[in-house]
């Protein structure tokens, strides 16, 4: 597992590729974990995502995966994943931020104060728009488990949220890969993904430095 996580960054066709070659189909199942463990554990949100479904859209357009099983299986990735982060902080709440490894704290403190500052702008909406921000997606089912929202209302927004982020990305990355252009450049192209999706973050982060400053 720990070599498959090495071909994960940067991911890269030939990286995926090697992934594909050594497991095979079981590459569904190592897909389904990759994104059930960025959106269910609490600790781990700095997996690929953005960039993974989109090169497994690719893959699909090349026949080596079926973007029907893609979109079934990590679309209950993300579900599973985010609702087993929303009972982790729910039941455990602050004290996951005590979990400390050789010394350093497992999970960080200050992706918990972004998340909050990301539901304070976006409301429940954040549920949704969050599954498109790294770190932030990971944060925000822990973030509304410790503010023990409503499950029923968090569950609803969260298989919206989940269907349009695995929706969107893996059927960019099927459309696309026949374009001559994104073959080439796909290691360019997932960098560009990543850029795009903590976009809103650094904005905010931004607008609020220069607030601090003028006040």
């Amino acid at each position: 597992m720990i070599e498959i996580f090495k071909h994960l960054w940067p991911l890269s066709i030939e990286n995926f590729q090697w992934i594909f070659n050594n497991y095979g189909l079981a590459i569904y199942a190592i897909l389904f974990l990759i994104i059930f463990i960025e959106t269910g554990l609490v600790a781990m949100p700095f997996l690929p995502g953005d960039s993974l479904l989109f090169v497994a859209g690719f893959f699909a357009r090349s026949g080596m995966l079926n973007i029907s099983y893609l979109f079934l299986l990590l679309f209950a990735a993300a579900v599973l994943g985010d609702n087993c982060n929303y009972w982790i902080g729910r039941t455990f709440g602050l004290k996951v931020f005590n979990l400390k490894l050789r010394g350093k704290a497992i999970v960080k403190k200050e992706y918990l104060t972004k998340t909050e500052d990301f539901f304070e702008k976006y409301g429940v909406k954040a549920i949704v728009l969050a599954r498109f921000v790294p770190f932030i997606r990971t944060f925000a089912p822990f973030a509304a488990g410790i503010g023990k929202m409503n499950y029923r209302k968090y569950l609803t927004f969260d298989i919206i949220g989940g269907a349009l982020w695995i929706g969107s990305l893996t059927t960019a990355g099927y459309l696309l890969g026949e374009v001559e252009f994104i073959r080439k450049r796909i290691d360019l192209v997932c960098i560009g993904i990543v850029l795009i999706s903590i976009a809103p973050v650094l904005i905010t982060l931004l607008k609020k430095k220069l607030a601090k400053q003028q006040s």
